[in-house]
């Protein structure tokens, strides 16, 4: 890594700077338990994005944290922990493994109480993205006749290209799965799968309606392009997408929900606009015979809009 080009990481609208230090190893100890990764330098420890109650001992600050990361708040026979305690003169409590609560953070000074849960929020999402992705946002694409379609133009190309190499019907999608993807989540706790679903709702009563006019939206599948600068490369092919009426009615709906979802870090900020796609081939379903692009189960989750329709591929 470039020292003027650190990883950053984003949290609550703020950015900071992660950096790199010699990490320590331990016999007889998973990776993925490595100790604290060294300090976070923040630009403004003064966040006021959190909420620090005043007590008569202190400060005190909560938060809640899905149990499969409490091990990487904890650390390597709680170093982790006490190191985060030492330097921000804190008192942090940490629920049992398997066990949903709530992460108290005590202290005598307010800073030092901000200064840990700000550390904490920058564990907790570094190591959520090295989580598999669990969920993922998507219209169907499940009309009949797009499915028709989908196993003709299957069909014909099966036909004409079958010698090519690497042509097989193994690659193709499964029809009754295509769709338009959203954005990939990390869902690691029923709270978190409550959560997206009432933020789909709520996307739902505050935008979605008045862009879609209350009406279905039409759309028009039809042009094949590749995700992959070298045609001789080639690994996935998508159909195009485009709103019948020409508007950009559906590009500023999936934005507006992608952000929403960024906002909330249920979904990683990489880009500030989805690339509306339906995967009609990749060569990573060689590899699995439903189709799936991941080696675990994902899940759909359908927005609680009115049915996309679609013409023809």
């Amino acid at each position: 890594m470039e020292v003027l080009r650190p990883q950053l990481i984003r949290i609550g609208g703020r950015v900071y700077r992660k950096n790199p230090i010699q990490e320590q190893t331990y016999q007889h100890e998973d990776e993925d338990d490595d100790c604290y990764q060294g300090l976070v330098e923040c630009a403004e420890e003064s966040c006021e994005g959190y909420e620090v109650v005043q007590t008569p001992q202190g400060f005190r600050c909560t938060l809640k944290a899905p149990s499969l990361l409490y091990k990487h708040i904890v650390g390597k026979r709680g170093d982790t922990r006490k190191k985060l305690e030492v330097e921000t003169k804190t008192s942090i409590s940490i629920p049992k493994p398997g066990q949903e609560g709530e992460i108290v953070i005590t202290g005598q000074h307010r800073s030092g109480v901000i200064s840990a849960r700000t550390r904490i929020d920058v564990l907790l999402l570094t190591f959520r993205r090295k989580q598999p992705f669990t969920h993922f946002l998507a219209f169907f694409l499940n009309e009949a006749e797009v499915q028709e379609r989908f196993l003709k133009f299957q069909e014909e190309v099966l036909e004409k290209c079958s010698m090519d190499h690497g042509v097989d019907s193994t690659i193709f999608q499964n029809p009754k799965k295509l769709h338009l993807t959203i954005g990939m989540l990390v869902l690691l706790s029923d709270q978190e799968i409550q959560q997206t679903c009432e933020m789909l709702q709520q996307c739902k009563e505050e935008f979605i309606d008045d862009i879609s006019g209350g009406k279905p939206l039409e759309v028009e599948i039809a042009g094949i392009e590749y995700m992959n600068d070298d045609p001789g490369m080639v690994d996935v092919l998508y159909a195009k997408v485009h709103m019948k009426d020409g508007s950009n009615r559906l590009q500023e709906l999936v934005d507006r929900v992608l952000e929403r979802f960024q906002a909330s870090g249920l979904i990683v900020k990489e880009w500030n606009s989805v690339k509306l796609h339906a995967t009609v081939m990749n060569t990573l379903f060689r590899k699995d015979p439903n189709g799936m692009m991941m080696s675990n189960v994902m899940l759909m989750l359908q927005l609680q809009t009115r049915p996309l329709l679609a013409q023809p591929l």
